[in-house]
């Protein structure tokens, strides 16, 4: 071999390995990567969403923060149906309490595994203990242990203040609802500022979390602008090419709001384009398409779960006048096969996760804790 095709090789050789090493050092770190192993001092656990690589976050309203877990559960799953019959039993023994002494408080499904997670408490009142458990097909329940697990936790600056002597304590409601979005964590709750009605865009891997949006609504059925009801449920939407959150608030407004208007500090008025109706609360949303049209299956407690007519939601005229009150805008089709359903999640595009249980005492539209057996299923979207 001659002498310049030796170097000729060694040359190609090299810009190999260098190129292979860029490669390798510009590979995405995992969402996972980001978090620490240690303590995840939670207060309470509350609504939960996946992101990536199965990671868990957990809203602390009593906190005042969000936790984000690693669940370690990154195998695909191979097609399982859920059904498991009496999880607060289950749950209740794995910490050794009765089942009376567990609530649940919500639940996601692990877009990767298919697990469901469930937020629970162990107790009732200010001193009960927070709990996230796995919840296999199988029917097998464990507990995370958040004694030592890979963990970050972003604390919120506008959380409101505790005032247990309100009608509802606005610091349990200080995160309502989550969702994770091109790479920032949405947060629905309660804030400290003027509106305080809040939605939250906190970027991941967790810094800082700035001031949220203050949000204002018509709300129709009580035929008033309001700034002091929390979003209770929310879901991502696209109409017409642009992304806008959802939202459902209590009594019932249906809400776009621009994922371009979530700007921190800032006030913004949610544009009411639908109204289930008063005297209920919306508890989950899942949206879908089936044979060609847009649905949303919506589970609430007093309507039960109704499946909204949403092709045209985002061409509907805006409801903002005192003279449109009650039911208005979008259709909707009561899906009667569906009761006592206290929380939805979505699982893929054509099947969602149930979880039922006998609703609480109190009014419809802030019901009690619901009492069990509490059981999860998987059910085709209708």
């Amino acid at each position: 071999m001659r002498y310049g095709t030796v170097i000729r090789a060694a040359l190609a050789l090299g810009l190999t390995i260098v190129l292979v090493f860029l490669a390798l050092s510009h590979r995405p770190v995992s969402a996972a990567a980001a978090l620490a192993p240690g303590k995840a001092d939670l207060k309470s656990a509350g609504a939960l969403a996946f992101g990536p690589d199965g990671v868990l976050f957990v809203g602390d309203s009593m906190g005042g923060a969000v936790v984000a877990l690693d669940t370690s559960d990154r195998t695909a799953a191979r097609g399982a149906q859920m059904d498991v019959q009496g999880v607060d039993q289950k749950i209740a023994a794995l910490v050794g309490v009765t089942p009376d002494q567990i609530m649940i408080n919500d639940v996601a499904v692990n877009p990767i595994s298919k697990n469901v997670y469930v937020s629970a408490s162990r107790g009732r009142g200010p001193d009960a203990m927070p709990l996230v458990v796995r919840v296999e097909p199988s029917g097998a329940v464990t507990a995370l242990n958040l004694g030592n697990i890979g963990h970050a936790t972003v604390s919120l600056v506008d959380a409101p203040a505790a005032d247990p002597a309100a009608r509802q304590d606005p610091r349990t409601t200080t995160i309502t609802d989550m969702a994770f979005v091109n790479g920032n964590l949405l947060v629905a709750g309660m804030s400290n500022e003027e509106w305080s009605s809040a939605l939250r865009s906190i970027p991941y891997p967790f810094n800082t979390a700035a001031r949220g949006t203050q949000l204002q609504i018509w709300h129709a059925s009580h035929g008033r602008y309001e700034t002091q009801s929390p979003v209770r449920t929310f879901v991502p939407y696209t109409m017409a090419g642009q992304q806008f959150v959802l939202a459902a608030y209590t009594c019932t407004p249906l809400v776009k709001i621009p994922m371009t208007d979530l700007k921190p500090g800032s006030q913004v008025k949610g544009v009411t384009i639908a109204d289930l109706g008063a005297g209920n609360q919306p508890l989950d949303m899942v949206p879908y398409k089936k044979d060609g049209h847009d649905y949303i299956l919506i589970a609430n407690t007093s309507f039960g779960v109704v499946k909204l007519h949403a092709d045209s939601l985002g061409t509907d005229k805006p409801i903002e006048s005192p003279t449109v009150v009650n039911v208005a805008g979008a259709p909707y089709d009561k899906i009667t096969t569906l009761t006592n359903v206290q929380h939805l999640a979505q699982i893929d595009d054509a099947r969602a996760l149930v979880v039922t249980a006998t609703r609480g005492a109190g009014p419809a539209y802030a019901p009690g804790p619901s009492t069990g057996p509490v059981n999860l299923q998987t059910i085709a979207l209708p």
